[in-house]
This record gives structure tokens, sequence and C-alpha cells, in this order.
């Protein structure tokens, strides 16, 4: 009796100690999707259902606000010679991506990603090339676009601006944030009340200690975008807590 006990013990203790492991996995996010290995157009929402359908934690996109305050997602400032900032939303409609598909407003992209509740929406607030009024008023914009589609506890932010940031969290105290620049000890970014640090690859290299350091704030560990298999399994084995990817696939299966 006492041996089947001790084994029952040890079967719970080793469940526990797995399933520990399990939440600290390093999780996956598609950089602008899942396009490189799919055919889809960054930042679609054909890319967005492709890193959907691959099982990844989360689906980075960005958004910028034309001159009429419309909102869409594309990553450059730019498109087929078109200022997403300086132009109205007229212009901006006309536009295609290469699968046929509209350029997608934040409203339609939002709705797309908040049909399900496997994959989080990771939203970058495009730091303005026309003003920080521009930013501040985008970031406004964002939050309450994700507010009236109920994807509030869906839905985390991106920004390399630091105001932005702070905007977000003083509209929603409650949302995830995470700076993007790489420029700001994990210290700082506690006393603001951030989620998290977002850097390159490059940085969190140069700077290791930011990962245990982070970690002791209870700040969460992202780095993009990592492409090689080394760079990956360097940031595995300090336990980072996100990994960006054009190559969702390649980290996919590194994790498993």
């Amino acid at each position: 009796m006492k041996t089947a006990c001790f084994n029952f013990v040890a079967i719970i203790t080793l469940f526990t100690s797995f399933a520990v492991q399990s939440m600290a996995q390093t999780k996956v996010i598609a950089h602008r999707g899942a396009w490189k290995n799919t055919g889809a157009p960054q930042n679609s929402i054909a890319s967005l259902q492709q890193a959907i359908k691959l099982g990844c934690y989360g689906s980075e996109f960005d958004v910028h606000m034309t001159a009429d305050s419309a909102l869409v997602v594309n990553h450059d400032h730019t498109l087929q010679g078109v200022n997403l900032e300086t132009a109205p939303a007229a212009d901006i409609n006309a536009l295609k991506l290469s699968n046929g598909e509209s350029l997608p407003t934040l409203e339609s992209y939002l709705k797309a990603g908040l049909k399900q509740k496997k994959t989080r929406l990771i939203l970058e607030i495009k730091a303005s090339k026309v003003s920080k009024e521009h930013s501040l008023a985008l970031a406004t914009r964002c939050v309450q676009a994700v507010k009236a589609q109920k994807g509030r506890k869906r839905v985390d932010y991106i920004s390399f601006d630091y105001d932005v940031c702070k905007k977000v969290k003083e509209l929603d105290p409650s949302a995830n944030v995470a700076y993007l620049m790489g420029d700001k000890a994990p210290d700082l970014l506690a006393q603001d009340g951030l989620y998290g640090l977002d850097y390159n690859q490059a940085i969190m290299k140069k700077n290791e200690n930011w990962i245990q350091e982070a970690h002791q704030k209870k700040l969460t560990v992202n780095v993009w975008t990592v492409n090689d298999p080394d760079m990956m399994n360097w940031l595995l084995e300090r336990k980072a807590d996100f990994i960006t990817t054009d190559e969702p696939e390649k980290l996919l299966e590194l994790t498993k």
C-alpha cells in the first residue's frame, strides 16, 4: 500500500513538473502573420489565418492612421506609392494586395482574428512620421477600436514610441503593452507598468542580463525578428517568453 501511495505521489509530482515546464515554454509569434512559407502577403488577413492554422501563440501586425483618421494594417508607411498617413481612406481603400485582398482595415483585421481564441493579436502602433500628435491619436483610436470589438482580452500592444506605450496604459490600464526600441532597461519599463520588453535579437545578445532582470521585475521578454535556428535555441535556453519570427514553422518544431 505504501509503495502504491509513493508511486502515486511520484506520478503527481512528475505531472506537476511537466505542467510547470509547459507553462514556461517559449511561445511563437508570427511576424506580420505566417507569410514567408505560405505565399500569403505580409500583414494580410490571409497571413493571419495561416498563423492561426499553424497554432501560433500570437500574430503580429502593424497599424497606421490615414489623413482622415481611418485605421489600416500595413508595415511600411507607404504602399504602391501611396503614403498611408497623408492620404485619405478613399485612396487607400482602392489598394489591393498581391493575393487580391484589399488592404485590411483594423476593424476587418480584428473581426477576423477575434473569431477564434487560440492565437493572440499583437498590435503594433506604428510611430508616425507626421508628428508625435499623430502617433498619440493613433494610439487612442487603436484602443477604442479594440474595445469596440470586445477584443481587450485577446489583443496585446507594442510600439517603438515610448510615449505611445504609456498612452495605451493610460487609456486601458489592464492592457498588455511592450516596448520595441530597445533603449530602456527593464527597471524603467517595470516602473511605468509595462507588460514587457520586445527587443531586437542583437540588443538582447548584447544585454543578455536583461532577460533575467526583466523576469525578476515580472516583465515578459519577446525578441524579434529571429529566423536563425541557432539564435532561436540560444533564446530557448534562456527562457525568453516569446520569439517573433518570419519562420514560425521552424520555431514551432524546435519548441515541441
